[in-house]
């Protein structure tokens, strides 16, 4: 008999440890459920927060090349600019003297030495100029243009001369190219 009560006794501990292993494993799954759900919720986030990093820094990266890319064209523009225009401050600084050399000869009272010295020096900057592709305006009876011509003065228009057109050359224009040096002084017919 007391045999017969130790068994039920173990029967009694077995039974309410598997009762409360079973109870247990209820919570610990329900548990597990919780535990899984906010993981795969904080997955989630930090799968979006790594797609908007990435996709800002791919916005960037983009940004930066397309920025490059205007910097060299800009750049390479610039550099065409230089090269086509280059020796424009030197061409500026010659017509003063070209100028002054051309009064020289229109002076009668000089010698004729001095005066085949003057046109040497007056044909050799022109050849230089020309060289490096400064030319002249033409000016004289062509129909007045605001960007090759500035307007000193102005004339009533007759036959000879129909209005906007130039009558007289005061100073002569030069353009480098395409780019005007410095604008002819005219007498314009109105």
């Amino acid at each position: 008999m007391a045999k017969e009560k130790k068994e039920e006794v173990k029967e009694e501990e077995v039974s309410e440890a598997t009762s409360t292993e079973g109870s247990a494993d209820v919570e610990s799954t329900n548990n597990d459920d919780s535990t899984t759900e906010t993981q795969a919720t904080t997955a989630l986030d930090d799968i979006k927060k790594v797609e908007a990093e990435r996709d800002e820094l791919s916005d960037k990266y983009i940004r930066a090349q397309a920025e490059i890319v205007n910097m060299r064209r800009r750049n390479e523009k610039e550099q065409a600019s230089l090269i086509k225009y280059d020796g424009q401050k030197l061409a500026k600084a010659i017509l003063p003297a070209l100028d002054n050399l051309e009064r020289a000869l229109a002076v009668e009272s000089a010698s004729e030495q001095l005066l085949k010295g003057v046109k040497m020096v007056q044909t050799d900057l022109l050849k230089a100029l020309k060289e490096n592709h400064v030319a002249e305006i033409e000016a004289e009876g062509q129909a007045f243009d605001p960007n090759m011509h500035q307007a000193v003065q102005t004339v009533p228009a007759d036959d000879d001369h129909p209005a906007d057109t130039v009558v007289q050359v005061l100073q002569k224009g030069y353009i480098l190219k395409d780019r005007v040096l410095r604008p002819a002084m005219v007498i314009v017919a109105q």
